[in-house]
């Protein structure tokens, strides 16, 4: 096996996902080195031909299209191969499509790396998360999904137009399923220190149980509406990547909601999001947040849910 490069990416799958993946990490300059894998080779060289014509424009790197050899050194494995979500089909009925897939992909790069960090973003994650794990025979802390890390920014976007303050400034987490059993985090949610609640009033909003109800189920069924307009999402979701190989990259020990596998307790044997430290070595340990009893049982329902979907699709 190559020493690892910890300026080289490389992405498995150049759909609308990987492809937007791939720009969004030229854009940010992190890699020195990326290298896209694709079932249609053309599709592949295509890409990465298209990105290379604006490296002018940007910072120096070499982006080419290769095969599973190619990423024995990689630092960073993104693995975004699988079928896409449908119009009117939820995460979870795209299971048993993508688990096939993953039985022929991820055998490939465990073959070929066994030091890098595989970033799981194709969906369903979580379930996808997890059967990475088990192929793989990676620890589990090098083996990690996007999870709700995108979900988290759209509740922080909507979140800052209800309040008319910097979404940035907001720090709430979305926890659980990247999908139709998320949650999100109410009880530990603040704007720069100040209870979300408290904030919320002091900008005027006073009915807090109905504005919860309605930005939840917004940030829900976010994907479903772009999915609706426009076939696919794939934007918000490469910054998400960027975003989260930057922390793996520079070290940063960010918290981010990285779905990975669980346990603690009642929430053991799954792949879901919680607070996450993110640093060079992958998952660095989970940040036990607030969370009140409803959110807890919630958070049990989540993990229920995709323990099931588990056993039905991985375990027979």
């Amino acid at each position: 096996m190559a020493e690892i490069n910890s300026r080289k990416a490389a992405i498995v799958g150049c759909g609308f996902v990987g492809s937007a993946s791939a720009f969004a990490l030229m854009e940010c300059g992190l890699f020195s080195e990326m290298v896209l894998i694709d079932a249609d080779r053309n599709r592949a060289e295509g890409e990465a031909l298209d990105i290379s014509h604006g490296l002018p424009f940007s910072k120096p790197m070499q982006i080419y299209a290769g095969d599973y050899s190619d990423i024995s050194d990689a630092a960073v494995v993104i693995v975004t191969a699988g079928a896409g979500q449908k119009p009117g089909e939820t995460r979870l009925d795209l299971v048993k499509k993508n688990v096939s897939i993953f039985r022929s992909v991820i055998p490939q790069i465990a073959r070929y790396n066994k030091d890098g960090i595989l970033l799981i973003v194709a969906n369903p994650v979580d379930i996808l998360t997890y059967a990475a794990a088990k192929l793989s025979g990676f620890p589990e802390n090098r083996v990690f999904g996007s999870g709700t890390v995108l979900d988290t920014a759209r509740l922080k976007y909507l979140l800052g137009g209800h309040l008319g303050v910097d979404s940035r400034s907001i720090h709430a987490f979305i926890i659980g399923e990247h999908g139709d059993s998320e949650i999100a985090a109410w009880s530990s949610a603040n704007v720069s220190g100040v209870p979300i609640h408290d904030f919320c009033e002091m900008r005027g909003h006073f009915e807090h149980e109905k504005a919860m109800i309605e930005i939840a189920e917004n940030v829900k069924n976010s994907a479903y509406e772009i999915i609706e307009k426009k076939k696919a999402t794939y934007y918000g979701i490469a910054m998400s990547v960027k975003r989260i190989c930057e922390a793996i990259v520079r070290d940063e020990k960010s918290i981010l909601p990285v779905s990975s596998i669980q346990n603690t307790g009642e929430i053991s044997g799954v792949a879901l999001s919680m607070p996450t430290i993110v640093g060079k070595h992958g998952v660095e340990g989970a940040v036990p947040i607030r969370l009140d009893d409803k959110e807890k049982a919630a958070l049990k329902e989540s993990a229920d849910t995709l323990r099931a979907v588990i056993e039905d699709v991985l375990d027979n």
